[in-house]
């Protein structure tokens, strides 16, 4: 695993490219992307069905592997790792929270959450502590113990958030997270998320809704897998994590 010493940013993409082929036709999920995002940057990614925002969030949680360019990531080069490596990574570093939750059903919130503690093989007493504080930051403390069908849509997003975050990850990607959220368990999650940025953690969340996309304080909008703007927010400072 390869690493730079001098590197700042969090995330350095050049030209990156990702071609799918349906058919005899090639579809360009990203196009020559180049991108930089700095630690404690808040990110929206939006544009139209189609236009690569979900690729390339893939691409950034090293679930998708690009065809062409460099992906740098906290300083190491990506795209030098093999499989076992860059599961590593992604396990350490980098937290999903998805539309759909994807929560095991049989297992409990607190098992949930507490899942990647266990995979990554912590002990038990101290996944316990960990488990216990997240779920009461969340302020799902008394749900712990229900399945996921026992609760709530806005409840069953916390639980995926707390899952996302359990191991520290540096870097937390969602993509639409408030999709199938009524407006007020939306925006409780949301306030959540913002939160966790306020504290350090990089986020950058896919959306289609535009007065949540607008809160980020930098919005990429793509079509046609490219970046058609970058704008960043004026005055507008990433949060840093505490020293």
């Amino acid at each position: 695993m390869k690493a730079w010493s001098w590197f700042r940013r969090m995330i350095e993409v050049r030209g990156v490219s990702k071609t799918f082929y349906l058919g005899d036709s090639a579809v360009h999920a990203l196009d020559n992307i180049d991108l930089h995002i700095e630690p404690g940057d808040y990110l929206s990614v939006m544009g139209p069905s189609g236009s690569g925002k979900s690729t390339l969030l893939n691409m950034l949680g090293l679930l998708d592997r690009p065809d062409d360019g460099s992906y740098l990531l906290n300083g190491v080069d990506t795209m030098e790792l093999d499989e076992n490596e860059r599961a590593r990574l992604r396990r350490d570093q980098i937290g999903f929270v998805f539309q759909a939750y994807h929560l095991i059903p049989r297992l409990t919130a607190r098992e949930n959450v507490e899942l990647p503690l266990m995979l990554a093989g912590v002990a038990a007493k101290t996944r316990r502590a960990q488990v216990d504080e997240i779920l009461d930051k969340l302020g799902i403390g008394s749900r712990a113990h229900h399945l996921p069908n026992q609760l709530s849509g806005g409840e069953r997003q916390r639980v995926a958030i707390g899952r996302s975050i359990v191991m520290k990850p540096s870097l937390l990607l969602a993509d639409e997270p408030t999709g199938n959220l009524d407006t007020r368990s939306g925006q409780e999650v949301t306030q959540i998320l913002e939160e966790l940025n306020r504290e350090g953690i990089t986020l950058l969340m896919v959306t289609h809704n535009q007065s949540l996309g607008d809160r980020a304080r930098r919005h990429l909008r793509m079509v046609d897998g490219a970046i058609l703007t970058d704008h960043q927010q004026a005055g507008a400072e990433p949060n840093r994590a505490p020293a």
